[in-house]
């Protein structure tokens, strides 16, 4: 009953915290993609991670999803906000929030246990500052009028979370499971990652759940197998129950943003 926090999917997502400019997968870096994975399967052994590309960890140092922590930031080092706008200098905050979004969708969708700082989900920042502990309440204090400045990123996590919890096949408890139920896709585009949850992942109601995350500044095409899918995440855009339907072949995933679809059978 004891877990770390990942730092493997923290800087890969995101850029490493000790160098602000540095950008991470979700932010259109290259050659991170098998470090996150390592953070998608809760640093656990799986057949399709090979541990000797990651960026840090170079084997598998969790027997189960369990014992990992999975976040971009917390109350040390530049939170999320912070980090995008020093590492995106000449981005608007409205791409900036499609990065967030990226960002935590996949935090949400991997295996282990999700953390987010307290305000994220506003686009809070703390003024650059990296650890306020000493800083007054200017910096510290929560700005409740982003929530209705940003009431499309909390909409989004509000899903997001809700996504997360409605459904099992995110929160598998065993190594085993998370190797049986969780295959990646050959991808060979750099800033893509595709992967399935199959066969009713730890009970799940949905037979199949399908993911791809884009975090280069082009739209991506990929192949999804044929069948009656209903969209979930686009664009920019979740609902957990649905935002439309799909019959999967060529798709278009939008620039920095996840592709989420279900199917039932």
């Amino acid at each position: 009953q004891i877990a770390v926090f990942s730092d493997d999917i923290r800087d890969a997502i995101k850029g490493h915290y000790t160098d602000a400019s540095d950008r991470g997968f979700a932010t259109g870096k290259p050659g991170l993609e098998e470090t996150v994975k390592i953070g998608i399967v809760g640093a656990t052994a799986h057949p399709q991670v090979d541990y000797s590309k990651g960026n840090n960890s170079k084997f598998p140092y969790a027997s189960a999803p369990t014992q990992i922590i999975n976040y971009v930031s917390c109350h040390d080092d530049l939170m999320l906000t912070d980090k995008l706008r020093k590492s995106m200098p000449d981005a608007t905050d409205a791409e900036r929030q499609r990065a967030a979004r990226l960002a935590q969708t996949i935090i949400f969708t991997s295996q282990g246990t999700p953390f987010m700082f307290a305000g994220e989900e506003l686009f809070r920042d703390k003024k650059g500052v990296h650890n306020s502990y000493n800083y007054p309440d200017s910096i510290n204090a929560i700005d409740w009028s982003l929530k209705h400045s940003n009431a499309d990123q909390f909409n989004y996590y509000k899903e997001l979370i809700k996504l997360r919890k409605s459904h099992p096949a995110f929160r598998m408890t065993t190594a085993e499971d998370v190797a049986k139920h969780l295959k990646f896709d050959k991808v060979s585009e750099p800033n893509l990652i595709s992967y399935s949850l199959v066969d009713n992942a730890n009970g799940d109601e949905w037979k199949e759940i399908k993911l791809v995350f884009n975090g280069s500044d082009d739209a991506r095409e990929v192949k999804i197998a044929k069948g009656d899918w209903t969209v979930i995440a686009e664009d920019g855009r979740i609902n957990a129950e649905g935002l439309g339907t799909a019959k999967g072949g060529k798709m278009t995933v939008a620039p920095r943003s996840a592709l989420i679809l279900a199917r039932v059978k």
